[in-house]
């Protein structure tokens, strides 16, 4: 099969400049996820009868908690002894690197936080809630990275396989619309079933069905992405596998948590 059959991807990360303002592809792609999902924790918010002023508090404490714990999570899971040694390269977010696994950590502790002072709404209750707009903003944060050309997959022959020109001659595996695809399907199971059960969804069951699946798909998709980190190729599993195999237990123990519950 010659390269003519392959896609050429010679898509710039910018969408637009005026002299030193750009706006990026992956920017938009960012504001997106919160727009959107801000949107769509509203409309539950009211379907639940929560209060406006906590859902805006609820947004400002998502923002932080995704942006730091997606960034601290990629120096300190895949470049720690560059990023210790330099630690004011850690705020230049615009050189690129955030890590998922850091912030669903990130995610986890802003809405700790967020609950210490809102009884009526438990912890798991939360993140039972927030889960559906954040599967929705992984889908649009790897079609951010597909426009970057980043997080590559490795060389393949397969029919649908990319050649990314703005780095090199090479056909690849789409890594990232694979990812997006998966957490666009997952995004609209989770919105149904919340749907259909509403208050009654027992606490973690949004929750437990988010890690399994999203976790369990982002291990199995390692296999055909290239490895970020230069340490890696002295593992057996890639970085973002060994994270995601605790966060998939997490959901297991979670699942029969809510099962029971639903069963009492």
């Amino acid at each position: 099969m010659t390269s003519l059959a392959y896609i050429h991807w010679n898509v710039g990360p910018e969408l637009f400049h005026i002299g030193p303002l750009a706006l990026r592809w992956y920017s938009l792609c960012f504001l997106a996820t919160f727009l959107i999902g801000f949107y769509i924790t509203r409309r539950i918010f009211r379907n639940e009868h929560k209060s406006e002023e906590d859902l805006n508090s609820l947004v400002n404490y998502m923002v932080a908690g995704t942006l730091a714990g997606a960034r601290l999570g990629h120096c300190l899971f895949y470049d720690p002894v560059f990023y210790l040694s330099n630690p004011l390269e850690i705020f230049k977010v615009w050189h690129g690197g955030l890590a998922s696994h850091g912030g669903a950590i990130g995610i986890f502790t802003a809405l700790y936080l967020y609950t210490r002072n809102r009884p009526q709404q438990p912890y798991l209750w939360i993140l039972d809630r927030v889960v559906i707009p954040t599967a929705l903003g992984g889908f649009f944060i790897r079609i951010g990275n597909l426009f970057n050309s980043e997080i590559l997959g490795i060389p393949a022959d397969v029919p649908w396989a990319f050649i990314f020109e703005r780095l090199d001659n090479i056909p690849r595996h789409p890594a990232q619309l694979y990812e997006s695809f998966a957490y666009g399907i997952i995004f609209l199971g989770l919105f149904r079933i919340y749907n259909q059960l509403r208050e009654r969804t027992p606490h973690g069951l949004l929750l437990s069905l988010f890690l399994i699946s999203v976790f369990t798909f982002r291990f199995f998709i390692e296999f055909v992405k290239e490895r970020q980190a230069a340490y890696e190729d002295l593992l057996f599993l890639s970085v973002g596998q060994l994270l995601s195999i605790p966060l998939i237990l997490l959901g297991i123990v979670l699942l029969v948590r809510a099962q029971r519950q639903k069963q009492a």
